[in-house]
């Protein structure tokens, strides 16, 4: 059990003995160490309850908690903060313990559950931009803290394929090339295997197209019959339809493996769209379904609203599908095949009301039951240093393939200036820049609160010093490098025993709090948790480091102790950094 968990045990069996509720024994660490290790602040909330000073009931507390062999001192301050101070000895056999773990302390969920997480969110004929970074790095980090702790997880890119923008580049292919086949209506095929457009082509016509059809009602009504056409099966279209997404797909598996992200299923809108007509039919039936205006809708307002949501539209006027459409037939599907209890939407914040608008449908109708969990993991936007979403120097959306170059190269340079792998082999040389990079990239945008906006600041994130990824990366490598020293002066890790120095303290301290770390990460669906720790931990190792000369030590017990503590705190980094999607280098 975790050791803030078994504290909160004492003291709450010592809050129960005392007739008041054991959830008053709650207890976190203390925000002023000097005090103790662990505080206490129930004894406040107890005596309203009780009716009695708090500061009394503290000392009563107090009294019990101090007979238990894993407290070394408690004493009441102020108005009844309870200060815990843990036995060294109970440090040394609980951290030896966490040596032999391999989950270091971690505890898997008790009733563990089929999780889908749909983040990235990629689109034919766009390329990967800043946009979808976040959604990406993200995703990947709360798939793998729910993972981690035994949840099945199955990752969805969700592949934007069914929409407005394929009706658009149909009908601008057609106005470029009428005499292609897959415009011809009495042509029977075969089609040609061979893509009549490559991925540059796609993106160079949508937003020409799209600007075409904001400018001109004729042909934005000529996008959208495409659009239906495609969707209700014209054969020549989704033959077109084929090969766009085939040329769109093959780059953004590209991207996402640069950037080590990996997805279980590849599905994408098109994937339910069988479903969507019976899945229409049965709402209709159910009474669920109303037209308006030649639309078929599905209302999905409150009555203690406190501002207007307009309904679902499952079908436009002109007989149309839209995004809602076919995020309520894919709740479905992965609600009866994929056997999902809990999904997460890892998507921009502003589109929190399309999202309140589909798990509205999906609950009246009975699509999603009530035990089967329905969240959009919110996040804000990456900005400029003008504080406005990133751009290009021309004003341009930043090409994600961009992205990754720019940070692998300021990397490149950060390793030149520090004389950092000056002499390792160019392909290996090549690797680190990459991972150094991509370190900086991933705890740039996820050391921040999810939900909050940050600044893109590539100068900071690659630097290896401060709160960045180069800076862990350079810390774990540091750690490796010690034990490979040790190693080769035939010194081994041993038992770890009780501290007697305060730099070791105060890290087996942080090392024993990894467990709540995690659940709170899980509980939050919030990365930011797990780097900040990252950050701390590395940085409390470091003065542990300057303060005990680890090889230099002659006592040989506490010397492989010592090495224990580094191990320990090697395998807590990988971790939390493995847990944010970044890899540690052999060496540096």
């Amino acid at each position: 059990m975790p050791l803030r968990a078994h504290l909160s045990d004492i003291v709450g069996d010592a809050f129960a003995s005392l007739g008041l509720d054991r959830r008053f024994g709650e207890v976190v660490p203390a925000s002023r160490p000097q005090f103790g290790d662990f505080q206490c602040n129930g004894a406040m909330a107890a005596a309203r309850e009780a009716g009695r000073p708090p500061r009394e009931i503290a000392a009563d507390v107090a009294g019990i908690v101090a007979r238990a062999p894993e407290v070394a001192g408690v004493d009441v301050a102020g108005p009844g903060f309870i200060n815990i101070t843990v036995a060294d000895d109970t440090l040394g056999n609980l951290l030896d313990g966490l040596c032999a773990d391999a989950r270091l302390g971690v505890p898997t969920v008790d009733r563990p559950q089929v999780v889908v997480v749909d983040y990235g969110g990629p689109n034919v004929a766009k390329p990967m931009h800043v946009g979808h970074l976040r959604s990406t790095i993200i995703g990947d980090s709360v798939a793998r803290i729910f993972g981690f702790v035994g949840h099945r997880v199955i990752r969805d890119p969700h592949f934007g394929d069914w929409g407005l923008q394929m009706g658009m580049l149909i009908v601008e292919l057609e106005r470029r090339r009428p005499d292609l086949p897959y415009f011809d209506p009495d042509y029977t095929g075969p089609y040609p295997q061979e893509p009549p457009v490559t991925l540059d082509d796609l993106q160079e016509m949508y937003p020409e197209v799209a600007a075409r059809c904001a400018d001109d009602p004729e042909w934005a009504a000529k996008a959208r019959r495409a659009t239906v056409e495609l969707q209700q099966g014209r054969p020549g279209y989704r033959a077109l339809w084929e090969h766009m997404v085939k040329v769109s797909q093959e780059s953004q598996r590209r991207d996402f493996a640069d950037l080590g992200v990996t997805f279980d299923v590849w599905y994408s809108e098109s994937t339910v769209h069988d479903r969507v007509g019976p899945m229409i039919e049965r709402l209709r039936r159910g009474g669920f379904v109303e037209e308006s205006d030649g639309a078929l809708i599905v209302r999905v307002d409150l009555p203690d609203d406190t501002r207007e949501l307009p309904p679902l539209i499952l079908v436009t006027s002109d007989g149309g599908y839209l995004y809602g459409t076919t995020d309520l037939a894919t709740i479905e599907m992965r609600v009866e095949d994929m056997g999902a209890e809990l999904v997460l939407y890892v998507v921009d914040a502003r589109q929190s009301d399309h999202f309140e608008q589909v798990f509205r449908a999906a609950r009246k109708t009975g699509i999603a039951p009530p035990d089967v969990g329905l969240e959009h993991i919110a996040f804000g936007t990456m900005n400029g240093p003008d504080g406005k979403p990133f751009k290009t120097r021309e004003g341009g959306v930043v090409r994600l393939r961009d992205l990754i170059e720019m940070v692998t190269a300021a990397a490149d340079k950060r390793l030149t200036e520090a004389e950092i792998a000056r002499d390792y082999p160019p392909e290996e040389r090549e690797r680190i820049a990459q991972q150094v990079g991509l370190a900086a990239l991933k705890f740039g945008d996820l050391i921040n609160n999810r939900v909050s906006d940050y600044v893109f600041d590539l100068e900071r994130f690659t630097s290896f010093e401060g709160k960045t990824g180069p800076y862990l990366q350079y810390g774990a490598v540091r750690i490796k490098s010690i034990l490979r020293n040790a190693a080769d002066r035939g010194f081994e890790p041993g038992p770890i025993v009780a501290p007697t120095v305060d730099a070791e303290r105060t890290l087996m301290l942080w090392l024993t709090r990894l467990p709540d770390v995690v659940t709170r990460a899980l509980e939050l669906r919030a990365p930011n948790g797990i780097a900040e720790f990252a950050y701390e931990l590395t940085s409390v190792f470091n003065r542990f480091y300057e303060r005990c000369h680890i090889i230099g030590e002659t006592d040989p017990g506490r010397r492989a102790s010592w090495l224990s503590l580094v191990r320990l705190t090697l395998d807590e980094i990988s971790l939390l950094l493995g847990l944010l999607g970044i890899d540690v280098p052999d060496r540096m």
